[in-house]
């Protein structure tokens, strides 16, 4: 496994070992001991499993209490993956961030709490599975705007189909005063 840190603190993409054959392949998506290793430290609560189809864009989501991080992997086809900095304080506040999830590379992201996340579909058909660390509470569920100008979410250029709520979520400069993220350096 390699660690990759993004240009947002706490944020990183973990990289697993592959194995390959004639058969196909086998890696590795979670160890117990991996976390610790790299500075997450809370427990793994729940496994969240969706399917979409291409140009299908869910985000940008984050819970507000207690917050939730997430690992994102792509286990079937291929996602653009977003996240976006709700840490005030944070030298990265409202900042986004694309990464590529793929069944080929076996990527995965760590969202930690107090990051909006989202994705979209640029294959035909795309299984993304999270791991949470925190149960979904639908009292703490929230949203930012997908293409809120002010975060300019690198989204790629293509036809989307957003859900009516994703549609209807507010801009983060009209929700930013009512988040609980605050941003502590590491040290």
């Amino acid at each position: 496994m390699r660690v990759i840190p993004t240009e947002i603190r706490d944020a990183v993409i973990i990289e697993p070992t592959i194995f390959r054959d004639e058969r196909g392949f086998f890696l590795e998506t979670a160890r117990a001991d991996w976390f610790p290793a790299i500075g997450i430290t809370h427990p793994w609560l729940q496994d969240n499993h969706s399917r979409s189809t291409r140009g299908v864009l869910r985000g940008l989501h984050f819970q507000t209490d207690p917050g939730q991080a997430k690992l994102v992997r792509c286990a079937r086809g291929e996602i653009l993956d977003v996240i976006v900095d709700l840490r005030r304080g944070s030298p990265t506040y409202g900042t986004s961030l694309a990464v590529e999830l793929s069944d080929e590379t076996g990527r995965m992201l760590y969202v930690p709490v107090g990051l909006a996340h989202g994705f979209v579909v640029v294959s035909e058909i795309a299984d993304v599975i999270y791991r949470c660390s925190a149960y979904f509470d639908s009292a703490t569920e929230a949203g930012i705007a997908w293409d809120d100008p002010d975060v300019a979410a690198p989204w790629p250029r293509m036809d989307v189909i957003v859900s009516a709520r994703d549609r209807s979520a507010p801009r983060l400069a009209e929700v930013a005063e009512k988040l609980p993220f605050l941003y502590t350096p590491a040290g």
